[in-house]
């Protein structure tokens, strides 16, 4: 029983602690539509239009949620859809992968 709660305990703390890498979002995007611009994904933090924001990345099936910690969109998720590796769809946009 004691095994069993500590090996939960583990487990529970690890995956609390692994909201910072960007997975398959890592790099530099190209964004297509009303806002063309370039937004950049590093671990635990998004950069776009100049704004850096400190961000919490969720990995769910082909996508990834985005989850904004501080600036102008706090509290906000946004869905990043992959249509292949290359390609994605988020806010009415359609974003390339530009860079590593």
């Amino acid at each position: 029983m004691v095994r069993f709660i500590t090996a939960a305990l583990i487990a529970l703390l690890l995956s609390a602690c692994g909201d910072s890498s960007p997975g398959p979002l890592a790099g530099t995007w190209q964004a297509t539509g009303v806002v063309p611009m370039k937004a950049t994904f590093r671990d635990g933090e998004t950069e776009a239009l100049g704004i850096i924001e400190k961000v919490g990345y969720k990995v769910d099936g082909k996508s990834v949620i985005v989850t904004y910690k501080d600036g102008l969109m706090k509290g906000s998720a946004v869905r990043f859809v992959f249509v292949n590796p290359t390609t994605m769809q988020a806010m009415g946009m359609t974003y390339r992968k530009v860079g590593g």
